[in-house]
């Protein structure tokens, strides 16, 4: 049976032990950057991209014997090693892999690697880019034609601006290293002011550097007095607890939080689930500057601050899997209409209700809506050593809709 051979390549030059039996490939996948290694080969040639078509191809060339494919680097270290074994099945697929891109621009920065956050951007969408970088203390970018260093800094530098992290964005350092293996090789490090200001080549690797960002805290847990808030106005801890229990927070993924107050909700669901992009809307001065606070203090820069009212700034937002209402301004009926439309199938909508109305009325909406409906009350009473410490909570009522 025909095998595909994938060759990782590093620098310039075909591994010679490899010849040979390319010279007897009946097809060789190659892109631009590789055909001049051919110069001497007489193969016919595949073009990578675009994908699918050049899938289809190989599976016609196999038909007449082996075909080569010629990968940078490791072909299965986020490479088309991954497609053609998915496609084609391990027991048709060799690969004899090269230095990987990440190897070479750790060895030049002489940074150990095996610790390291890796990110690839090559044909992905990396929904809240400044909040995955800075969530981790060294971060190695694959980037492409899109996401740029430049641009890449651009996003970081506007992000800790835009919540005035200043402190930060002076500790934040970045190294790139361009056209690895290569004569036109080159390294380059410096601020995120200054890489947002330079072009790059094309072929590059990104390293993003801070202090530590770790802190001596819970995955989930905070108490009311770590997040920041005005005048007690918070989502009370224990029923904090119930209300993301209800949400069933997914590993990614988009969670509205409407009417957002301090923001505690957005904090434990960012903190629990680093992959979601938050969008939490509040309209009060007051609250943004709590929730901007709050993104600073704890590095949650995958919370987006959304400021004005729902339902008009829902409108701007991705469809969300998650929702969660805390205060609807007396707009309930607009917000969970609203919300319940755009739910991605099999997503979860959540309201908290203090009031008698809004309790009653939230379940209605929500059926009319279409969801399918739970409701709960949670009764807290705060004990001391001593009886007369004791202190009860007002009860909340919670109201999940299951699309």
């Amino acid at each position: 049976m025909s095998e595909i051979l994938i060759f990782g390549i590093s620098g310039e030059v075909f591994p010679a032990q490899h010849v040979t039996r390319l010279r007897k490939c009946s097809a060789v996948v190659v892109s631009k950057r590789f055909e001049p290694l051919l110069a001497e080969i007489n193969v016919r040639r595949i073009a990578i991209a675009p994908v699918r078509k050049m899938v289809d191809a190989v599976a016609d060339a196999l038909e007449q014997g082996d075909v080569a494919v010629l990968a940078s680097g490791d072909p299965l270290f986020f490479g088309i090693g991954r497609t053609m074994i998915d496609r084609f099945g391990p027991g048709r697929v060799q690969v004899y892999p090269s230095l990987s891109a990440v190897q070479l621009a750790c060895a030049r920065f002489k940074v150990p690697w095996d610790t390291l956050t890796l990110i690839s951007l090559h044909g992905r969408d990396p929904g809240s880019l400044a909040g995955k970088i800075l969530d981790h203390k060294k971060v190695m970018l694959f980037t492409d034609y899109r996401n740029t260093p430049d641009r890449i800094a651009k996003e970081l530098l506007n992000t800790m601006e835009k919540y005035g992290d200043q402190q930060r964005l002076q500790k934040v350092r970045i190294r790139v290293a361009e056209n690895l293996g290569t004569r036109e090789e080159k390294l380059t490090s410096g601020s995120v002011r200054e890489i947002a200001e330079m072009n790059f080549s094309p072929l590059n690797m990104m390293l993003v550097e801070q202090e530590s960002v770790e802190r001596n805290l819970p995955v989930f847990g905070l108490r009311e007095e770590e997040i920041a808030h005005s005048r007690g106005l918070i989502t009370k801890d224990e029923v904090r607890a119930v209300i993301l229990h209800c949400l069933r927070l997914p590993e990614r993924g988009v969670l509205w939080d409407v009417g957002g107050g301090s923001g505690s909700i957005s904090v434990e669901a960012a903190r629990m689930s680093p992959g979601l992009d938050v969008y939490t809307v509040e309209k009060k001065d007051e609250g943004r500057e709590n929730i901007r606070n709050n993104i600073v203090r704890f590095n949650l820069y995958t919370i987006h601050l959304v400021p004005g009212e729902a339902p008009e700034q829902l409108q701007t937002l991705p469809d969300p899997d998650r929702v969660f209402i805390g205060g609807s301004g007396g707009r309930l009926a607009e917000i969970i209409d609203h919300a319940a439309h755009r739910l991605a199938p099999g997503g979860l909508l959540v309201a908290s209700a203090v009031l008698a109305k809004t309790a009653s009325l939230a379940p209605e909406l929500m059926t009319a809506a279409g969801l399918e409906v739970d409701i709960r009350t949670v009764a807290v009473t705060r004990h001391g050593v001593q009886k007369k410490s004791e202190k009860k909570l007002n009860p909340i009522t919670i109201i999940t809709g299951r699309k």
